[in-house]
């Protein structure tokens, strides 16, 4: 009976490595609740540029997993591989710190901005997939509690996430540009935290059901009957050469398209400018970063699965990984809305008084974070105990409900601010409503997918697979800040002139009406004013319109859908993640025939 009991709890190890992710993700998030805010209020930087920025950075966070997942299966070991990361993140949070403490200055604050994104982008691959996967160590093969550790291992990286928007939002985001610097530092001080608990902990709690050390040794080099040579990652030189072209190719398709006329000007255009280049293809703007990252997001996973010395189970197996990672993008780009469209939306137009105190922004990003912290829990019974009695759902129709649910929350918002007009206010019960829901789809997708990702992955690509799962992210973070992009961003000048062709329509109406779609932009009249039409006599075909107390509004599309408000905004976001639910659920039978008995 005791040995029973012991089985069915959990190892004291998955304590330490919840612990040691929550600090981490406080350090994670506590900087990210501020980032946007701190490039608009600080550096002054304009939402579409902001949003680049946040997309091009959420983005490579989840790139460098690949990196650090390989260093990690072949040389250094899941433990050397976080301890290393961690140190790179919390030198990184200091240099956001410096970057806060000279804001007046922007060319420099901006340079030390960069070096410290550019510490936390790479310090965070070591880290990211090597907790993870020593998360699925602790427990020995088969085991059905698998699932329920990722979930509470889940709900350890929400506890850092609810506190850090909370504390480093109530240091940073105080409306004086200066206080950023306060809230940066507190996010470093979360990371150091962290790397001292995992080196002090690790040797005593992070072992294997026999009492073998977990992640000492590369992974490439352990099994259970220690044949290290049948576990080694080799693959021949020429497959490097074939997948390395296609990426090249795919790189300079994303960057200069296909219209060959174009592409020395567009050549010419990079080499000026590279970090402020891009390139419209599909009707989707792609720039150096971008182009990077789609790039290997196709090539990385194509050299995996062409390994030669993989079965064709263990292939069919990392095909569901990859299908479920494509799947995981659309989730994740309109999910990560929250660290920047969202923050927008909730520092510009959601009434945020409660009982004479304005909540700030940032806190908002807490929402999701506390109601993982409280359904999380909710959720693992839940499986558990379908799981007794064989009803669980299989991994890809939770990651269906997932989506499904992620559609649903931005159709409620959606209706929420339909007639909306720029400047007016909506109650925080739209967004509280929509982060909540989110919540339940998150729980659905994102912790079986980790454990997705641990059940049917080879021993000797674990963490490269984790990694490929992270790029699925990592295309959707970077996916997620091209979108933002869209967010509607209202100008409300004192005095308008427009230059417009009279051949355009438009009409001055009454009651906040609008003067409709000229020279690509929207006026809305908040009340009925004078204005004057006079003719330009040096131009005949045109006309100047003065509107006195006049907001534009500036026209932008998506793949051929015009945006002109927050309701076409969000219903991007529906139909994405409804669309790619409705297809997850019609095939998710089909994937798990090819998961071979993995559940």
């Amino acid at each position: 009976m005791d040995q029973t009991a012991a089985k069915q709890k959990h190892p004291k190890g998955l304590y330490v490595l919840f612990v040691t992710e929550m600090w981490e993700r406080f350090s994670y998030y506590g900087m990210r609740a501020l980032f946007v805010l701190y490039m608009a209020k600080a550096l002054l930087f304009d939402k579409d540029l902001g949003s680049q920025i946040y997309g091009s950075y959420t983005g490579l966070v989840y790139l460098t997993p690949l990196i650090g997942g390989y260093v990690a299966d072949r040389y250094w070991g899941n433990r050397k591989s976080i301890i290393i990361g961690g140190l790179l993140m919390a030198a990184g949070q200091f240099m956001m710190f410096l970057s806060g403490s000279m804001f007046h200055n922007i060319g420099t604050s901006s340079v030390f901005m960069f070096i410290g994104l550019g510490l936390l982008i790479f310090g965070n691959g070591f880290f990211k997939p090597n907790i993870s996967t020593m998360v699925g160590q602790l427990y020995p093969p088969g085991d059905k509690r698998i699932d329920s550790a990722f979930t509470i291992f889940y709900m350890g990286i929400n506890l850092g996430a609810f506190i850090a928007p909370l504390l480093c939002g109530y240091l940073g985001d105080t409306g004086d540009p200066a206080d950023f610097k306060w809230g940066f530092l507190a996010a470093c001080f979360g990371m150091i935290l962290s790397v001292i608990m995992f080196i002090y902990l690790k040797n005593k709690y992070i072992v294997t059901p026999e009492g073998e050390q977990i992640g000492v040794l590369p992974n490439s080099a352990r099994n259970n009957d220690n044949v290290v040579d049948e576990l080694k990652v080799e693959f021949p030189k020429k497959f490097f050469l074939i997948w390395g072209g296609v990426a090249v190719l795919l790189f300079c398709l994303f960057m200069f398209g296909l219209n060959f006329s174009e592409i020395p000007g567009l050549v010419t255009d990079f080499i000026k400018k590279p970090l402020s280049y891009s390139h419209q293809f599909g009707g989707i703007d792609f720039d150096l970063i971008g182009s990077v990252i789609f790039s290997l997001a196709i090539a990385i996973p194509a050299l995996i699965i062409s390994d030669p010395s993989l079965t064709k189970i263990e292939k069919q197996r990392i095909a569901v990984i990859y299908i479920a990672c494509f799947f995981v993008i659309f989730f994740w780009s309109a999910f990560e809305q929250a660290g920047a469209s969202l923050t927008y939306f909730a520092e510009e137009q959601t009434e945020r008084h409660l009982f004479g105190w304005q909540i700030p922004a940032s806190y908002f990003q807490s929402v999701n974070a506390v109601a993982i912290v409280i359904f999380a829990p909710l959720f693992a019974i839940l499986w558990t105990a379908l799981g007794k009695r064989n009803m669980e759902p299989a991994s890809p129709f939770k990651q269906a409900m997932g989506l499904f649910l992620l559609a649903m929350g931005y159709l409620l918002i959606a209706f929420g601010v339909k007639g909306l007009l720029p400047g007016v206010k909506v109650s925080m019960i739209w967004l509280l409503a929509l982060y909540t829901i989110h919540t339940f789809g998150e729980l659905c997708l994102s912790p079986i997918g980790l454990s997705m990702v641990n059940k049917l992955s080879p021993v000797r690509l674990a963490s490269l697979l984790m990694g490929v799962y992270f790029l699925a992210n990592a295309t959707a973070n970077k996916f997620a800040g091209t979108l933002s992009g869209l967010y509607p961003e209202s100008v409300v000048p004192t005095e308008v002139v427009q230059k417009v062709n009279t051949d355009h329509k438009f009409t001055i109406l009454k009651d906040n009406a609008k003067v409709k779609e000229y020279d690509g932009k929207t006026v809305y009249l908040s009340e009925m004013i004078d204005y004057s039409v006079i003719k330009d006599e040096s131009e005949k075909k045109s006309v100047i319109i003065t509107v006195e107390g006049a907001s534009i509004v500036k026209a932008k599309s998506f793949v051929g859908f015009k945006i002109e408000n927050l309701y076409q905004f969000f219903m991007i976001f529906v139909f994405m993640a409804g669309i790619a639910s409705v297809i997850l659920f019609v095939i998710a039978s089909w994937m798990v025939k090819m998961m071979h008995g993995v559940r």
